[in-house]
């Protein structure tokens, strides 16, 4: 029973720490990251969007599924887990012989060894002590550094560059958990939301990706938002100045753009949208006296706001219709579309001791716009506007960066940085007397490449021969 439970436990070992297994996983990691990218996800893409992309059976069958969401939904990040948990079992398992390889590494070869490398190369000696001397000087002028090996009665020269890339993959294999680990923190501990603000508001209250809201230990300020056209007209970018509020002060300020966010305490506000929110900013009027005296007067008027005529009048902005309609005298709002607005300011004169109803446009029955103290012609209105943010609180992305910081080094030293050694050593023939120098050398990448280090360092160690 033991024997049976010790082979099940190490057969499960070996599928776990198999490179096999890893490869498969890592596939299936890359499948459903592409799937991530592909599908439209929560809450990047606006619900109505969603629902426009896909008909409700499907998007309900995606929801389901977490496609909508793929990099937190727990099959995913339970995948993660399942290939760091691989990648650590492998290392565990090779890493003894890497280290043995890396820090015992075979400075004398013998004689088996000799006659299976390649490349090699013999070339004739005086002696033994010639041989050496010419392959230490030829290794020394070309940036190796030789080291003379004794082994008994025999003596060799071992040289080698960058021993360290032989744990390149390891290296590799760090990065790789560090970019799990953070998106593992991310999908548990991090959240994603929406934060609409109008301008000059101020709010501290996310609305999260499953309905709920949370609130921030700081508020977010909007001072203004605005686009940026091309010359046909179409948007080329959004733009939000806003504004950290912690305790009352200011703290923090900056002007966000696509993919340049604001981050603060770790909360990063991205710009997602922008438009306008249906609300007026202010009402330009002209202003000029009904008697047709007097110099005519440029105002504007934010809703609700009353500014002065002259000493006996003044002007209200009382109601704006973002989308009227007109029936029996009154005036109703249809919607809130900025479909056909109607602006009712109302003058009031002490004089005249009564109140005029000016609509824009005139409207017969409810204005009396010819009738006022002042003829007022609307020139401008300006709504006010919103701005989207996408915020987001990611406390694994310092092991994402890092990671890929990381998998940069260890890429660079797997293709760029070649692991090279050389041997040299004397062998006579005891029947006739003759030496001859045996170099032979080897690199564990690129070795067509090496072969021409090789010849590189057979020629300085013929050169270096003549001056012996």
């Amino acid at each position: 029973m033991a024997a049976g439970l010790r082979a099940l436990g190490h057969k499960t070992w070996r599928t776990i720490a198999s490179i096999q297994t890893g490869v498969v996983l890592l596939i299936l990691v890359v499948i459903l990251a592409a799937v991530g990218t592909v599908v439209l996800q929560r809450p990047a893409t606006e619900p109505d969007e969603m629902q426009t992309a896909y008909s409700p059976q499907v998007l309900h069958i995606l929801d389901a599924l977490g496609l909508t969401d793929v990099f937190h939904s727990w099959w995913f990040l339970g995948l993660l887990a399942l290939v760091s948990v691989t990648i650590i079992s492998a290392s565990i398992d090779r890493f003894p012989n890497s280290w043995r390889y890396f820090s015992r590494p075979y400075k004398y070869p013998d004689e088996s060894f000799r006659r299976a490398l390649h490349p090699q190369k013999s070339l004739a000696i005086a002696d033994e002590e010639s041989g050496l001397v010419a392959a230490e000087r030829a290794l020394d002028s070309l940036g190796y550094k030789p080291e003379r090996v004794v082994r008994e009665d025999h003596f060799g020269i071992f040289a080698e560059r960058h021993r360290i890339s032989e744990l390149a993959v390891y290296i590799v294999h760090a990065s790789l958990l560090l970019i799990f680990f953070g998106t593992i923190v991310d999908g548990l501990w991090g959240w994603r939301g929406y934060l609409s603000l109008n301008e000059g508001q101020t709010s501290n209250v996310v609305e999260i990706r499953d309905g709920s809201t949370r609130k921030l230990p700081f508020a977010v300020r909007c001072d203004t938002a605005g686009q940026e056209n091309y010359q046909d007209g179409t948007p080329k970018k959004w733009w939000s100045k806003l504004v950290v509020v912690k305790d009352g002060q200011d703290v923090q300020k900056k002007e966000i753009v696509v993919n340049d966010p604001l981050l603060y305490s770790g909360v990063r506000f991205y710009q997602s949208s922008y438009g306008q929110n249906g609300k007026v900013d202010q009402l330009m009027l002209v202003a000029a006296p009904g008697n047709g005296t007097g110099e005519k007067k440029t105002i504007g008027l934010a809703l609700n706001e009353t500014l002065p005529l002259d000493a006996d009048t003044t002007v209200r902005f009382a109601e704006f219709f973002p989308d009227y309609a007109e029936r029996d005298g009154q005036v109703y709002l249809k919607s809130n579309q900025l479909e056909n607005p109607a602006a009712h300011l109302v003058v009031t004169s002490k004089k005249a001791g009564k109140d005029f109803d000016v609509w824009f446009p005139p409207m017969e029955d409810v204005a009396d716009n010819s009738k006022a103290p002042y003829l007022l012609e609307a020139t401008d209105l300006k709504m006010g506007h919103f701005t989207g943010l996408q915020v987001s609180h990611e406390p694994g992305q310092w092991g994402v960066w890092a990671g890929v910081v990381l998998m940069g080094v260890g890429l660079t030293f797997v293709f760029y940085v070649v692991h090279m050694r050389f041997w040299a050593v004397p062998v006579c023939d005891p029947k006739t007397g003759r030496c001859s120098l045996w170099i032979g050398g080897t690199a564990n990448r690129n070795r067509d490449a090496f072969e021409q280090r090789f010849n590189e360092v057979v020629a300085s160690v013929e050169k270096e021969l003549k001056t012996v």
